[in-house]
This record gives structure tokens, sequence and C-alpha cells, in this order.
């Protein structure tokens, strides 16, 4: 049995059916991992889904950031390191990631919120009603707040679906990780043989349930073409069901698309 600290890490690789056509790590990826690894390390610290379920507690995804520094390629040996970081607003347990290859080099940086929720009620359980105490590692990975996102015009529909068997997860709705696909989904081929994402922040509005039916509407935020503000409208309920920003920049030299 491994024992609880503060900073957890874990070795993964690349597996070629998470890579795209250029053979890089998609970004949806990136977050399936995160959420696996911050899964084992919440079980080490007492509060995983094995001890939380019982009391009828789970951990869902508030908002996470990640800066993408580089798309590691399939068979690529890599780090993931994570940690709780704080609780802001009397409201979040923020945790955050580092994804590193075997040079100690960091291919990612994350920053993550996360709330508890009464999974009778789907009632949000703020931290001072709870027993969970998390160290906190006294470091950043990414040392920005994840405040909220406002599109200030409604954005031009790129894709319509419905949430079936495959995107959900063992709460009942959409995973937070096919959100990311849904939103890579809203951006035309063309751009990923052009650009690539810089960095992308998800805030997560309301949960999705089998059946529900999602437009996915997306505009530029700054007339440049190089920050979009992505949504997700749940027809069903006429809510917002997350919001999403995401950063474009040019494909270094050396790297290919194709």
């Amino acid at each position: 049995m491994q024992t609880a600290t503060p900073v957890y890490e874990s070795e993964i690789q690349v597996r070629l059916f998470e890579c795209d056509f250029s053979g890089r790590w998609k970004p949806a990826a990136f977050f399936q991992n995160l959420t696996e690894i911050a899964g084992v390390h919440a079980a080490q610290l007492g509060f995983g889904f094995e001890q939380m379920t019982p009391r009828s507690l789970a951990w869902v995804h508030s908002r996470i950031k990640i800066q993408f520094l580089r798309f590691p390629a399939s068979e690529e040996r890599l780090t993931v390191r994570t940690w709780p970081k704080t609780i802001q607003q009397k409201l979040f347990y923020v945790r955050d990631f580092e994804v590193l290859d075997v040079a100690g080099e960091p291919v990612a940086l994350a920053t993550s919120a996360w709330l508890v929720i009464n999974t009778a009620t789907r009632h949000l359980v703020p931290p001072a009603a709870l027993d969970i105490k998390l160290p906190e590692a006294g470091r950043s990975a990414l040392d920005e707040r994840l405040d909220k996102l406002v599109l200030d015009r409604p954005g031009e529909e790129r894709h319509r679906l419905r949430a079936g068997y495959s995107a959900v997860d063992v709460l009942g709705h959409v995973n937070n990780s096919r959100y990311v696909e849904w939103i890579c989904d809203a951006f035309p081929m063309e751009q990923y043989r052009q650009r690539q994402i810089a960095w992308m922040q998800i805030n997560y509005d309301h949960e999705v349930l089998p059946g529900e039916e999602i437009s996915i509407r997306s505009c530029p935020a700054d007339g440049s073409e190089s920050l979009w503000m992505v949504e997700g409208f749940n027809l069903a309920r006429d809510t917002r069901s997350f919001a999403a920003a995401v950063a474009w920049q040019p494909i270094p030299s050396g790297e290919s698309a194709d």
C-alpha cells in the first residue's frame, strides 16, 4: 500500500489510440489522464471514489485550465504530478498538475477547481460542511485564478449532438473529457494542420444527462482568430452547460501537423 503524500507522481505512456492524425496526444487525453490521477491521489488521501460513495458524496470538476507546452507523440513516457493547492472562495478545492517528459521538461501545466456534491440531491456541499482536510503542498504549477468565462456575444453553432451511452460516466452524467472532444470538434481540421492549441480553460456550469441535446457554439474573442470562446448550450434545459476559452498558436518550427 502506497503512503499518502502531498504530491503524487505517476508514470504513464502515450498510447496510439489517444493520438490524432499527426501522431500527437489529443487534448482530451490530457484531461482523461489528469482526472484519473487526481482520483488515485484523492483515494490515497482518504477521499477517493470508494470512500466518498457510501457518504453520497462525489468530486466533480468545476473549472480547469491547461497550458500545452508540447504535444507528446505515441509511445512517449511521461510523469504526471498532482497536489491539492488551496481552497478558493470557500468553495473550490484547487488542485494543480505538471506533465513532464523523460528529461524532466514540462509538456503541460494545469490548475483545476473541484466541488463536492451530494449524489442523491445533486446539490453542492461547501467545504465548511465537510471533514475533508487535504494537505497543501505549497507550490503552483499554473499560478492563475480560474475566474468566470464571459461570452460577450452569441456564437455560431458548429455542431449539435445528443448525450448517449459513450459520453456518460459512473456519476450518470457526461464525463468532463467528453466536453473537450466536443470543443475540439468545433474547429475545422484545417485549423489543426496550421495551428495548435496553446491553452484551454473550461468552466462546467451545469451537468449534462443522458438523452439531452447540446448545441456547440463558438466565436472569436478578440477578432484576431487567436482566442476563441466556445459554449455548450443544453437545448433540453435552455441553460449553458459549459463555457471554454481556447487559445491558438502557430505550430513550432520542426513539428509537422501532417
